[in-house]
């Protein structure tokens, strides 16, 4: 799904998804990644909610966002209390949600000049 032209003056930003893979900036990806407004990190070694262990969490610490959107698929599924612990724990706020939403929440925040991360979970990465 394609989404609507926004005034995004970023590096990055989300142009549409699909069950399979996500748009940014006119280029398709179908792997599990990180994307900040200036920082676009692919691979992410994560193929589903169920194996995203702790340390896969170091590279979007390393981002410093100030929150975090977990896309999980086509449908939100949260990942065990462990992993929502570590983020409680640096205080960094986490929201998890389907991809199209992620999609459209980073777009916004990153307009809004927002220091987010996105984390897009694709199935197979």
């Amino acid at each position: 799904m394609p989404l609507a032209e926004d005034n995004i003056s970023s590096r990055y930003s989300f142009h549409g998804y699909d069950s399979d893979h996500v748009k940014i900036n006119e280029r398709k990806y179908h792997c599990s990644l990180l994307l900040s407004a200036d920082q676009l990190i692919e691979p992410w070694p994560v193929s589903s909610i169920e194996q995203l262990q702790a340390n896969h969490l170091q590279a979007i610490f390393d981002l410093q966002p100030d929150v975090v959107l977990l896309g999980t698929g086509e449908r939100q599924i949260f990942p065990r209390m462990e992993i929502v612990g570590e983020f409680a724990r640096l205080g960094l706020g986490l929201e998890v949600m389907d991809t199209g939403a992620l999609c459209r929440t980073f777009n916004i925040l990153v307009a809004e000049d927002r220091n987010v991360v996105a984390a897009v979970i694709q199935a197979g990465a």
